[in-house]
């Protein structure tokens, strides 16, 4: 009874998994922007890694490979953002036609707040 169980739960979180990856694709297909891509892509990979490794770790048997698994789960999910964050950063600062799309805050060189305070008392 506990194999068909744990079949079933290995069935559904695949499925889930899969169905999270299609939308990932989809968003990536159908966005226009590439940030909005990035933002798809991202979500969608971390969501769908988990469903496939928790699917993962529910089927194995041997606890050292579900510790693995485990440890899998954690650095995909730190690493996946990491590299979209990265890549935004890349598109934010080099690529020219942006402002189209979004608005850029202008870097402005401001003087610390003691000085400002000094200045308003003499």
């Amino acid at each position: 009874m506990m194999e068909w169980i744990r079949f079933w739960m290995t069935a559904v979180l695949l499925l889930i998994g899969a169905a999270s990856f299609a939308s990932a694709v989809l968003g990536a297909w159908r966005f226009g922007f590439s940030m909005n891509r990035m933002h798809a892509a991202g979500i969608g990979d971390t969501m769908a890694i988990l469903f496939v490794v928790a699917a993962l770790f529910v089927s194995s048997a041997n606890v050292m490979d579900a510790l693995k698994l485990l440890f899998l789960i954690f650095f995909l999910w730190f690493t996946s953002p990491v590299s979209t964050h990265f890549l935004g950063q890349v598109e934010y600062y080099n690529n020219r036609e942006l402002g189209k799309y979004v608005r850029r805050m202008e870097k402005t060189e401001e003087k610390p707040e003691t000085e400002d305070k000094q200045e308003v008392e003499e």
